[in-house]
C-alpha cells in the first residue's frame, strides 16, 4: 500500500428532512452519531482500544451539538475512556474539515487510527439559532460585507449573466440524478438505517429526493431569497459591485440546497492501525485544500479548493474521475462546470445536495462516502470532494480509490 492516510470505512444515516416531521426530528445529534459509531464498530471487527482520537465537524456547536458531541459519542458508544474526542466548525465544511485535521496527524505520524466526520441536526438546532455575531452583530456584517448565502448565489448569477431557465435545469438534473441512484441502490453500501424511537418507522432514504421533478415545476416556483435581498441585502452586497444596478434573483427552493438532519463518520489510519481494522481500506486522502474566497461572492469558494487541492496533488483536472461538489446553489454548480471543464459524466452523476439535502457539518462525510462508493462502482481512480461555506470558505479532500 502506498503510504499515508487511508480510509477503511464511510459511513452516514440517510439524510431527513431539517422539519419537526422529518425522519430524523426525533433523534438528537448524539443520538445519531452514537447509532454510526456502533455499526463502525460492527462493519470493520474495529479494535476499539486500538482507536486514538475523534475528531467531529459541527456547524453549530450549541444546545443539542455543545458539550463536545465529539467526545461524548464514543464514550456513549461503550468505547473506552482513552479514546479522545474533538469538535471543530468550519461552517458548511466543518465535517470535510474534521476528517482533514485527522488525515493530517495521521500524514504526520501524530495518530494510527481516528474517526472523523460530522452530524448537523437542522430542526433541532436550526440557522442562525446560535445567536452569531455573522447574522447578529450589524458591525461585523457592515465591516466584511456579509449577507445570506443566497442573495450571494443570485449576485454571482447576476455578475456570470446566468438566465433562469439554466439554473432551473441544473436543479432538475440534480433531482434525476439521485432519483435514479436511489432506485439502483447505489447509496446502500454507506446508508444505515434509524429506527425511530419506538420502532415503527425506519429512515433507509434519502427524504428530500423527488423523482419526476421537472422544468415547468421549478419554473413555476418564486424567487426564494428577493424579499431578504429588498431588506437590505442587495444594498449591502451593491456597494462593492457599483457596475451592478440590481441583482437578479434567480434562485428558488427547487435550486437551493435542502435543508437536512443527519450524520456520517469515517475510520482512517495508517499501515500500523491497519492491523486494528479487520477490513482492507478502500481509499487513501491523497490532499487537502483549505481557501479564503470574497466573504460577499462567498460561494465560490469551493471551486477554487478543487483547484488549489488537484495541483497539491501534482495532478490535472483530467486526472479526476468523479467531482462530489456541495451544490450549494445551481448558479454555482454551473460556474464550476463551466470554467473548470467537468461534464456531466464526472459531475455529481448521483446528484447532490439540492436534490439529497445539505446537513451542514455533516455533508463532507456525505460527500466522502458518495464519492468512495461511486469509484469502486465506476472503478475510477481520483475523486475531489469540495464544499463552499458562509463567509467564502473553501474546503477539498482528494482522494484515490485503493484496488
Amino acid at each position: 500500500m502506498p503510504g499515508g492516510a487511508f480510509i477503511f470505512e464511510a459511513i452516514r444515516t440517510a439524510r431527513g428532512k431539517a422539519k419537526p416531521t422529518g425522519g430524523l426530528a426525533e433523534h438528537t445529534p448524539l443520538d445519531m452519531l452514537t447509532l454510526l459509531f456502533k455499526e463502525l464498530e460492527c462493519r470493520t471487527n474495529l479494535d476499539v482500544e486500538r482507536v486514538e482520537d475523534v475528531v467531529i465537524g459541527t456547524a453549530r456547536q450549541h444546545y443539542e451539538q455543545a458539550s463536545n458531541v465529539g467526545r461524548l459519542a464514543p464514550l456513549m458508544a461503550g468505547w473506552p475512556n482513552s479514546v479522545g474526542g474533538g469538535t471543530v466548525s468550519r461552517a458548511c465544511a466543518s465535517g470535510l474539515d474534521a476528517v482533514n485535521i485527522a488525515a493530517a496527524r495521521i500524514k504526520a505520524g501524530d495518530a494510527s487510527l481516528i474517526v472523523a466526520g460530522g452530524v448537523e441536526s437542522l430542526s433541532r438546532v436550526p440557522m442562525g439559532s446560535d445567536m452569531g455575531p455573522l447574522w447578529h452583530d450589524p458591525k461585523v456584517s457592515e465591516t466584511i460585507g456579509a449577507i445570506h448565502m443566497g442573495v450571494a448565489a443570485d449576485l454571482v448569477a447576476t455578475l456570470l449573466g446566468y438566465e433562469r431557465e439554466e439554473i432551473d435545469q441544473m436543479g432538475v438534473r440534480s433531482q434525476a440524478a439521485a432519483s435514479a441512484a436511489q432506485a439502483a441502490g447505489r447509496f446502500a453500501r454507506s446508508l444505515v438505517p434509524v429506527a425511530s424511537a419506538d420502532g415503527t418507522t425506519l429512515l433507509d432514504a434519502d427524504e428530500h429526493v423527488r423523482p419526476g421533478t421537472t422544468l415547468e415545476q421549478l419554473a413555476a416556483m418564486p424567487p426564494a431569497f428577493a424579499e431578504m435581498g429588498a431588506a437590505g441585502q442587495d444594498q449591502v452586497a451593491l456597494r462593492s459591485y457599483p457596475q451592478l444596478s440590481a441583482i437578479r434573483h434567480l434562485h428558488t427552493r427547487g435550486t437551493s440546497p435542502s435543508l437536512a438532519d443527519g450524520a456520517g463518520v469515517l475510520l482512517l489510519g495508517d499501515e500500523g492501525g491497519a492491523s486494528a481494522v479487520g477490513c482492507r481500506p478502500r481509499a487513501r486522502i491523497v490532499a487537502s485544500a483549505t481557501v479564503g474566497a470574497s466573504p460577499i461572492e462567498m460561494m465560490t469558494a469551493g471551486q477554487e479548493a478543487t483547484t488549489a487541492v488537484i495541483a497539491r496533488a501534482g495532478l490535472k483536472l483530467d486526472d479526476i474521475d468523479r467531482f462530489e461538489f456541495a451544490e450549494a446553489f445551481g448558479a454555482l454548480c454551473l460556474k464550476f462546470q463551466r470554467e473548470l471543464g467537468v461534464g456531466d459524466d464526472r459531475f455529481n452523476v448521483n446528484g447532490g445536495t439540492i436534490a439529497i439535502g445539505h446537513a451542514f457539518g455533516a455533508t463532507g462525510p456525505f460527500l466522502l462516502a458518495n464519492l468512495i462508493d461511486e469509484l469502486e462502482r465506476c472503478r475510477g481512480r481520483y475523486g475531489v470532494v469540495s464544499i463552499s461555506g458562509a463567509t467564502g470558505i473553501g474546503v477539498a479532500t482528494l482522494v484515490e480509490r485503493i484496488d
